[in-house]
């Protein structure tokens, strides 16, 4: 794979991160991008874990997500500096069923074969997409607006990426290597370290 052909981030320029007026409903928006199961922080560890677990057997793969990890960082960053601006505390929290829920890393699926790997990260860049245009839909703040389409254009070249990856992969049937593998009971408790099967 030539990592230097990939487009990582959107070469469109960057909106000011600027808001109309403080808005309680767009900021609980801005806060479930960052702390909510489908958000940038979930994003991120999921990128961070897939690049430690990938870097032995595919360099390359392992690369991508290292370097996607940054951007969807970027995006982090600007969703909180919006949450400050909107009047919102930038906790990794989200607001769900009336009250405040930090965000945990159990949000996150870890496929351990490769091609499930690279198809759950696809996913979650669709998911993020599909959230991202929504809020767009009922946000009237054309500054918010903006920016939302702006990190759109960066997650569509993610999607592209994951696509050429799996593309390539072609259902390798590739499994991680057992001390990366968790028990499915383990699974549900999210708070207990993971023991070998």
């Amino acid at each position: 794979m030539d990592l230097s052909a990939l487009v990582f981030s959107d070469k469109s320029p960057w909106p000011d991160v600027e808001i109309v007026t403080a808005n309680e409903l767009y900021a609980t928006a801005m806060l479930s991008n960052i702390g909510a199961c489908n958000s940038e922080m979930s994003a991120i560890s999921l990128y961070v874990y897939n690049s430690m677990i990938t870097k032995r057997y595919f360099y390359d793969i392992a690369e991508c997500f290292h370097r996607i990890s940054v951007v969807e960082m970027h995006h982090l960053n600007i969703f909180g500096e919006l949450c400050i601006m909107l009047g919102a505390d930038p906790r990794l929290w989200s607001w769900q069923n009336g009250r405040m829920k930090y965000w945990t890393p159990a949000c996150n699926r870890y496929p351990t074969n490769i091609s499930a790997l690279i198809a759950n990260s696809l996913n979650g860049e669709l998911e993020a997409i599909r959230k991202y245009q929504q809020q767009c839909l009922w946000i009237n703040d054309f500054r918010i607006k903006a920016i939302l389409n702006r990190i759109i254009a960066d997650e569509l070249c993610h999607v592209q990426i994951f696509r050429l990856i799996l593309a390539e992969l072609n259902d390798d049937p590739f499994e991680l290597p057992y001390e990366y593998r968790v028990c499915e009971e383990d699974r549900k408790k999210p708070c207990d370290p993971p023991k070998p099967c």
